[in-house]
Order: C-alpha cells, then sequence, then structure tokens
C-alpha cells in the first residue's frame, strides 16, 4: 500500500550525484599535483646558447580570489506606508480617525508575520542543505503523522464518552 511507503528524495539522489563529480575533480586535482611536483622536482637547466642567462623560472601564481560575501541589512528600518501616515487619517483635534481597512490591514500584516530577512537561508533549510538540520518536507511528514493519530486517539476518546453516556441513560 503506497499510503505509508517513503517517496524518493530527488535531493539525496542529486546529491550523491555531486559527490561523485566532486571525488572525480579531486582526484583529477591530485593527478594535476603530482604532475606539477615531478616537474618541479627536476633541477633547473641553464640555457646551452647563453650560459651566463638567467635560470628559467615558472611565473608565480596568482594570489587567491578573496570570497565575496553577499552584503545583508539586518538592521533594515520598515518604511510605513503612506496610506497609514497619511493627513486625511487624522481629525481636526489631532486624534486618528477609525479606518476599517486600515485595521483589517493591521491585522493580516500581523497574522502574517515578519518576512524573512535571508530568503537564501530558508530556501536552504527548506531543502536540507545545511548540515544537522532535516529537511522541510520530513518535518512536514512527521507533523502530518502526529496529526492524524492525534485525531484519530481523539476520535477514540470522543466515541468512547459518547457510548458511555448512552449506555447511562
Amino acid at each position: 500500500m503506497p499510503l505509508f511507503r517513503k517517496k524518493a528524495d530527488p535531493i539525496t539522489a542529486r546529491k550523491k550525484e555531486l559527490d561523485s563529480q566532486v571525488s572525480a575533480l579531486e582526484a583529477q586535482i591530485n593527478q594535476l599535483n603530482s604532475k606539477l611536483e615531478r616537474s618541479r622536482s627536476h633541477p633547473r637547466v641553464r640555457s646551452t646558447a647563453r650560459p651566463q642567462a638567467p635560470t628559467v623560472v615558472a611565473p608565480p601564481a596568482p594570489p587567491p580570489r578573496e570570497p565575496v560575501f553577499e552584503q545583508l541589512d539586518y538592521q533594515r528600518s520598515k518604511v510605513q506606508s503612506e496610506i497609514e501616515s497619511s493627513p486625511e487619517q487624522y481629525n481636526d483635534l489631532g486624534v486618528r480617525k477609525y479606518d476599517i481597512m486600515g485595521a483589517f490591514r493591521r491585522l493580516q500584516n500581523h497574522l502574517r508575520g515578519t518576512p524573512t530577512a535571508n530568503p537564501k537561508l530558508v530556501s536552504y533549510l527548506a531543502a536540507g542543505s545545511i548540515k544537522g538540520l532535516r529537511p522541510l518536507r520530513y518535518e512536514k511528514r512527521i507533523a502530518r503523522n502526529r496529526f492524524i493519530f492525534l485525531s484519530i486517539f481523539f476520535a477514540l476518546i470522543l466515541w468512547g464518552v459518547v457510548i458511555a453516556m448512552l449506555k447511562g441513560r
């Protein structure tokens, strides 16, 4: 019965493919490094055409690139919309008028929650790309199974209470 069978995880399959590619690249890097070391181990030879010429030295390797860091502004101030702070919202005494649509919008924003400061981190957490954290789909499956189990459990308790009440009559 496929209801309780675990679904195939495409991210794990892709991770295995990428790991095999990384290991192949590492082997190739090691092979090239060993060739480079063998070429460096030979003595440097002067030119026979010009005996006083300097030895030939390989050009220096370029300096390693600096890592690129993403600029994150966690202290961003939230600018209120012009609708909420317009002068039409206040009466002659400076008291704010009651605005039904504004109250509804504030309630929606309160229930919706704040937007994420780092959406890239959220996508990493959802995919399970950070080591040590479970993927979001796995957590959802656990929560769904827990909900189904507790629903059945409470339905059985309710059924038992109803039967006990009917027998008591």
